[in-house]
Protein backbone atom coordinates (compact mmCIF):
# COMPACT_ATOMS: atom_id res chain seq x y z
CA UNK A 1 0.00 0.00 0.00
CA UNK A 2 1.21 3.51 -0.95
CA UNK A 3 2.37 5.29 2.16
CA UNK A 4 0.83 8.79 2.88
CA UNK A 5 1.32 12.13 1.96
CA UNK A 6 3.16 14.28 4.52
CA UNK A 7 0.62 16.85 3.50
CA UNK A 8 -2.61 17.39 0.85
CA UNK A 9 -2.77 21.16 0.04
CA UNK A 10 -5.99 21.57 -1.24
CA UNK A 11 -6.41 24.30 -3.74
CA UNK A 12 -4.43 25.96 -5.84
CA UNK A 13 -4.74 29.88 -4.87
CA UNK A 14 -2.24 32.18 -3.86
CA UNK A 15 -2.09 30.32 -0.19
CA UNK A 16 -2.06 26.74 -1.45
CA UNK A 17 0.62 27.63 -3.93
CA UNK A 18 2.62 29.42 -1.44
CA UNK A 19 2.61 26.59 1.07
CA UNK A 20 2.80 24.06 -1.80
CA UNK A 21 6.45 25.78 -2.84
CA UNK A 22 8.20 25.40 1.00
CA UNK A 23 6.31 22.24 1.51
CA UNK A 24 8.27 20.76 -1.37
CA UNK A 25 11.23 22.22 -0.71
CA UNK A 26 10.73 21.03 2.89
CA UNK A 27 11.32 17.73 1.02
CA UNK A 28 7.94 16.36 2.10
CA UNK A 29 6.18 14.27 0.01
CA UNK A 30 2.81 16.09 -0.83
CA UNK A 31 0.35 17.11 -3.40
CA UNK A 32 -2.04 19.25 -4.30
CA UNK A 33 -5.56 19.13 -5.85
CA UNK A 34 -7.65 22.57 -7.03
CA UNK A 35 -10.99 22.55 -8.45
CA UNK A 36 -10.11 25.72 -10.55
CA UNK A 37 -12.40 28.15 -8.69
CA UNK A 38 -9.44 30.26 -7.41
CA UNK A 39 -11.01 33.93 -6.59
CA UNK A 40 -7.90 35.29 -7.92
CA UNK A 41 -8.04 33.88 -11.70
CA UNK A 42 -11.24 36.50 -11.66
CA UNK A 43 -8.72 39.39 -11.20
CA UNK A 44 -8.15 41.05 -14.56
CA UNK A 45 -5.14 43.33 -13.15
CA UNK A 46 -4.00 43.81 -9.44
CA UNK A 47 -1.93 46.73 -8.93
CA UNK A 48 -1.41 46.74 -5.23
CA UNK A 49 0.23 43.33 -5.05
CA UNK A 50 4.14 44.25 -4.35
CA UNK A 51 7.11 43.38 -6.85
CA UNK A 52 4.69 43.68 -10.04
CA UNK A 53 5.41 47.39 -11.31
CA UNK A 54 2.36 48.28 -13.22
CA UNK A 55 -0.06 45.55 -12.03
CA UNK A 56 -0.15 41.62 -13.00
CA UNK A 57 -3.31 39.45 -13.84
CA UNK A 58 -4.75 37.23 -10.91
CA UNK A 59 -3.99 34.17 -13.99
CA UNK A 60 -0.89 35.87 -14.92
CA UNK A 61 0.45 35.61 -11.02
CA UNK A 62 -0.98 31.93 -10.51
CA UNK A 63 0.47 30.60 -13.76
CA UNK A 64 4.10 31.65 -12.49
CA UNK A 65 3.39 30.27 -8.93
CA UNK A 66 2.20 26.78 -10.44
CA UNK A 67 5.45 27.17 -12.46
CA UNK A 68 7.53 27.91 -9.62
CA UNK A 69 5.82 24.88 -7.33
CA UNK A 70 6.32 22.85 -10.20
CA UNK A 71 9.89 23.34 -10.15
CA UNK A 72 10.37 21.32 -7.15
CA UNK A 73 7.47 18.68 -7.75
CA UNK A 74 4.58 20.45 -7.00
CA UNK A 75 2.56 19.78 -9.47
CA UNK A 76 -1.33 20.55 -9.38
CA UNK A 77 -3.61 17.81 -9.95
CA UNK A 78 -7.24 19.13 -11.33
CA UNK A 79 -9.95 17.64 -9.08
CA UNK A 80 -12.55 18.13 -6.48
CA UNK A 81 -12.38 16.62 -2.87
CA UNK A 82 -16.06 15.64 -2.20
CA UNK A 83 -14.93 14.63 1.24
CA UNK A 84 -13.08 14.42 4.01
CA UNK A 85 -12.63 11.96 6.63
CA UNK A 86 -9.88 11.24 9.65
CA UNK A 87 -8.55 7.72 10.74
CA UNK A 88 -6.37 8.34 13.91
CA UNK A 89 -3.34 10.29 12.78
CA UNK A 90 -4.70 9.68 9.02
CA UNK A 91 -6.91 11.98 6.57
CA UNK A 92 -9.01 10.40 3.75
CA UNK A 93 -9.94 12.66 1.16
CA UNK A 94 -12.35 11.94 -1.11
CA UNK A 95 -12.06 12.78 -5.21
CA UNK A 96 -13.70 11.74 -8.09
CA UNK A 97 -11.36 9.54 -9.11
CA UNK A 98 -10.64 7.59 -5.87
CA UNK A 99 -8.97 8.89 -2.39
CA UNK A 100 -5.66 10.78 -1.20
CA UNK A 101 -4.19 9.14 2.58
CA UNK A 102 -2.25 12.58 4.27
CA UNK A 103 -0.73 12.86 8.02
CA UNK A 104 -1.74 16.46 7.60
CA UNK A 105 -3.81 18.66 5.16
CA UNK A 106 -4.15 22.40 4.28
CA UNK A 107 -7.13 23.99 3.44
CA UNK A 108 -6.48 26.65 0.80
CA UNK A 109 -10.53 26.64 -0.44
CA UNK A 110 -10.98 30.41 -0.52
CA UNK A 111 -14.21 31.54 -0.87
CA UNK A 112 -17.18 32.26 -3.26
CA UNK A 113 -18.35 35.89 -3.88
CA UNK A 114 -22.31 36.49 -3.52
CA UNK A 115 -22.61 38.13 -7.06
CA UNK A 116 -24.82 40.98 -8.04
CA UNK A 117 -27.78 40.25 -10.40
CA UNK A 118 -27.17 40.04 -13.60
CA UNK A 119 -26.36 37.49 -16.62
CA UNK A 120 -23.07 35.46 -16.22
CA UNK A 121 -21.35 36.42 -19.02
CA UNK A 122 -22.11 40.18 -18.62
CA UNK A 123 -20.92 39.46 -14.92
CA UNK A 124 -17.77 38.57 -16.36
CA UNK A 125 -17.21 40.98 -19.37
CA UNK A 126 -17.56 43.66 -16.55
CA UNK A 127 -14.90 42.49 -14.41
CA UNK A 128 -12.77 42.42 -17.60
CA UNK A 129 -13.59 46.09 -18.09
CA UNK A 130 -13.45 47.27 -14.06
CA UNK A 131 -17.09 48.45 -14.32
CA UNK A 132 -17.59 45.69 -11.65
CA UNK A 133 -15.06 45.22 -8.45
CA UNK A 134 -15.53 43.30 -5.89
CA UNK A 135 -12.37 44.49 -3.35
CA UNK A 136 -12.14 47.91 -2.68
CA UNK A 137 -8.48 47.60 -0.54
CA UNK A 138 -7.20 46.22 -4.04
CA UNK A 139 -8.91 48.70 -6.35
CA UNK A 140 -10.12 51.35 -4.68
CA UNK A 141 -7.54 53.82 -5.57
CA UNK A 142 -8.39 53.01 -9.80
CA UNK A 143 -11.88 54.29 -8.39
CA UNK A 144 -10.39 57.40 -7.07
CA UNK A 145 -13.39 60.52 -8.51
CA UNK A 146 -15.54 58.32 -10.11
CA UNK A 147 -19.00 57.57 -9.78
CA UNK A 148 -19.21 54.58 -7.82
CA UNK A 149 -22.55 52.04 -6.73
CA UNK A 150 -22.08 50.15 -4.10
CA UNK A 151 -24.48 47.01 -4.28
CA UNK A 152 -25.41 46.26 -0.48
CA UNK A 153 -27.43 47.45 3.00
CA UNK A 154 -26.92 46.96 6.37
CA UNK A 155 -24.00 47.05 8.22
CA UNK A 156 -21.45 45.68 5.29
CA UNK A 157 -22.62 48.03 2.70
CA UNK A 158 -22.71 50.82 5.18
CA UNK A 159 -19.04 50.15 5.86
CA UNK A 160 -17.98 49.34 2.24
CA UNK A 161 -19.95 52.90 0.81
CA UNK A 162 -18.19 54.53 3.97
CA UNK A 163 -14.80 52.86 2.55
CA UNK A 164 -15.20 53.85 -0.80
CA UNK A 165 -16.22 57.68 -0.04
CA UNK A 166 -12.49 58.05 0.61
CA UNK A 167 -11.75 57.78 -2.96
CA UNK A 168 -14.65 59.25 -4.06
CA UNK A 169 -17.48 62.18 -3.71
CA UNK A 170 -20.33 60.28 -5.72
CA UNK A 171 -20.46 57.47 -4.11
CA UNK A 172 -24.88 55.82 -3.94
CA UNK A 173 -25.31 52.69 -1.71
CA UNK A 174 -28.42 51.04 -3.59
CA UNK A 175 -30.53 48.09 -1.53
CA UNK A 176 -29.97 44.56 -3.61
CA UNK A 177 -33.96 43.81 -2.17
CA UNK A 178 -36.07 46.62 -1.34
CA UNK A 179 -36.08 49.37 1.10
CA UNK A 180 -32.75 50.13 3.10
CA UNK A 181 -31.93 48.21 6.56
CA UNK A 182 -30.11 50.71 7.70
CA UNK A 183 -30.14 51.86 11.61
CA UNK A 184 -30.55 55.61 12.47
CA UNK A 185 -26.74 56.05 13.11
CA UNK A 186 -25.79 54.35 9.94
CA UNK A 187 -28.22 56.52 7.80
CA UNK A 188 -27.28 59.89 9.60
CA UNK A 189 -23.32 58.42 9.12
CA UNK A 190 -23.96 57.72 4.92
CA UNK A 191 -25.90 61.19 4.22
CA UNK A 192 -23.58 63.37 6.91
CA UNK A 193 -20.71 61.82 4.68
CA UNK A 194 -22.75 62.89 0.98
CA UNK A 195 -23.72 59.36 0.31
CA UNK A 196 -26.93 58.68 -1.79
CA UNK A 197 -29.22 56.17 -0.51
CA UNK A 198 -31.16 54.07 -3.26
CA UNK A 199 -33.81 51.68 -2.22
CA UNK A 200 -34.34 48.34 -4.40
CA UNK A 201 -35.18 46.25 -5.97
CA UNK A 202 -31.58 45.82 -7.84
CA UNK A 203 -32.42 44.55 -11.29
CA UNK A 204 -29.85 42.92 -13.16
CA UNK A 205 -27.04 45.05 -13.86
CA UNK A 206 -26.28 45.53 -17.48
CA UNK A 207 -23.02 47.43 -19.63
CA UNK A 208 -23.60 50.35 -21.49
CA UNK A 209 -20.79 51.09 -23.44
CA UNK A 210 -17.93 52.47 -20.84
CA UNK A 211 -20.11 52.42 -17.91
CA UNK A 212 -22.80 49.78 -15.91
CA UNK A 213 -26.01 50.61 -15.77
CA UNK A 214 -27.88 49.69 -12.45
CA UNK A 215 -32.08 49.96 -12.91
CA UNK A 216 -34.15 50.41 -9.79
CA UNK A 217 -37.91 51.51 -9.32
CA UNK A 218 -36.47 55.16 -9.48
CA UNK A 219 -35.36 54.18 -13.10
CA UNK A 220 -31.58 52.93 -14.29
CA UNK A 221 -28.62 55.32 -13.26
CA UNK A 222 -25.25 54.25 -15.03
CA UNK A 223 -21.65 54.44 -13.01
CA UNK A 224 -18.39 54.45 -13.86
CA UNK A 225 -17.70 51.21 -11.84
CA UNK A 226 -19.89 49.19 -9.35
CA UNK A 227 -18.86 47.22 -5.51
CA UNK A 228 -21.17 44.02 -4.48
CA UNK A 229 -21.21 44.31 -0.80
CA UNK A 230 -23.30 40.97 -0.43
CA UNK A 231 -20.69 38.62 1.16
CA UNK A 232 -19.31 35.79 0.14
CA UNK A 233 -19.40 31.90 0.80
CA UNK A 234 -16.76 30.21 2.86
CA UNK A 235 -15.09 27.20 1.23
CA UNK A 236 -15.18 25.49 5.01
CA UNK A 237 -17.36 22.53 4.46
CA UNK A 238 -14.63 19.99 4.38
CA UNK A 239 -13.25 21.12 7.57
CA UNK A 240 -16.79 21.05 8.79
CA UNK A 241 -16.75 17.57 8.51
CA UNK A 242 -14.49 16.73 10.85
CA UNK A 243 -15.97 19.53 13.65
CA UNK A 244 -13.34 22.24 12.92
CA UNK A 245 -14.34 25.69 14.60
CA UNK A 246 -15.70 28.46 13.30
CA UNK A 247 -17.25 31.79 12.82
CA UNK A 248 -21.02 32.11 12.39
CA UNK A 249 -20.38 32.70 8.99
CA UNK A 250 -17.92 29.54 7.86
CA UNK A 251 -14.88 31.49 8.30
CA UNK A 252 -12.15 28.59 9.88
CA UNK A 253 -10.65 29.51 13.23
CA UNK A 254 -6.81 29.37 13.33
CA UNK A 255 -3.96 29.51 15.61
CA UNK A 256 -0.83 32.13 15.17
CA UNK A 257 0.21 29.18 12.95
CA UNK A 258 -2.50 28.64 10.78
CA UNK A 259 -4.01 25.30 12.94
CA UNK A 260 -7.62 24.75 13.08
CA UNK A 261 -9.05 23.10 15.98
CA UNK A 262 -9.32 19.59 14.46
CA UNK A 263 -5.18 18.04 14.69
CA UNK A 264 -3.44 17.90 11.24
CA UNK A 265 -5.21 20.02 10.11
CA UNK A 266 -4.40 23.50 8.33
CA UNK A 267 -6.26 26.37 7.21
CA UNK A 268 -4.40 29.93 4.83
CA UNK A 269 -6.53 32.21 2.64
CA UNK A 270 -9.32 33.25 2.18
CA UNK A 271 -10.65 30.48 3.92
CA UNK A 272 -9.66 31.59 7.67
CA UNK A 273 -10.70 34.52 9.52
CA UNK A 274 -8.53 36.95 8.47
CA UNK A 275 -7.74 39.92 5.91
CA UNK A 276 -9.00 38.96 2.25
CA UNK A 277 -5.35 39.87 0.10
CA UNK A 278 -2.95 37.95 -2.38
CA UNK A 279 -0.16 39.18 -0.02
CA UNK A 280 -1.69 38.24 3.34
CA UNK A 281 -2.81 34.76 1.80
CA UNK A 282 0.79 34.16 0.78
CA UNK A 283 2.20 34.96 3.92
CA UNK A 284 -0.58 32.92 5.99
CA UNK A 285 0.77 29.89 3.08
CA UNK A 286 4.30 30.05 4.40
CA UNK A 287 3.04 29.84 7.84
CA UNK A 288 1.49 27.13 7.64
CA UNK A 289 3.91 24.95 5.52
CA UNK A 290 6.31 25.91 7.98
CA UNK A 291 4.22 25.05 11.39
CA UNK A 292 3.38 21.80 9.17
CA UNK A 293 6.89 20.86 8.99
CA UNK A 294 7.91 21.12 12.01
CA UNK A 295 4.78 19.48 13.37
CA UNK A 296 5.40 15.92 11.88
CA UNK A 297 8.91 16.77 12.94
CA UNK A 298 7.89 16.28 16.25
CA UNK A 299 5.36 13.19 15.13
CA UNK A 300 7.75 11.30 12.87
CA UNK A 301 11.10 11.05 11.55
CA UNK A 302 11.93 13.42 8.64
CA UNK A 303 15.70 11.98 8.15
CA UNK A 304 16.63 11.65 4.25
Amino acid sequence: MTAPLDCLVVGAGPAGLTAAIYLARFHLRIAIVDAGNSRAALIPHTRNHAGYPGGISGRELLALMRRQAAEFGGEVTEGLVTGLEKDGDIFLAHVETGAWQARSVLLATGVVNNAPPMSPDIHDAALRQGLLRYCPICDGYEATDRRIAVIGTGERGANEAMFLRTYSADISLISPQGDHELSADQRIRLEEAGVALVNGPCEPLRIEGERILVPTPNGAEAYDTAYPALGSIIRSELAMMLGAEATDDGCLVVDDHQRTSVPGLYAAGDVAKGLDQISHAMGEGGVAATTIRNDLAARISLLR
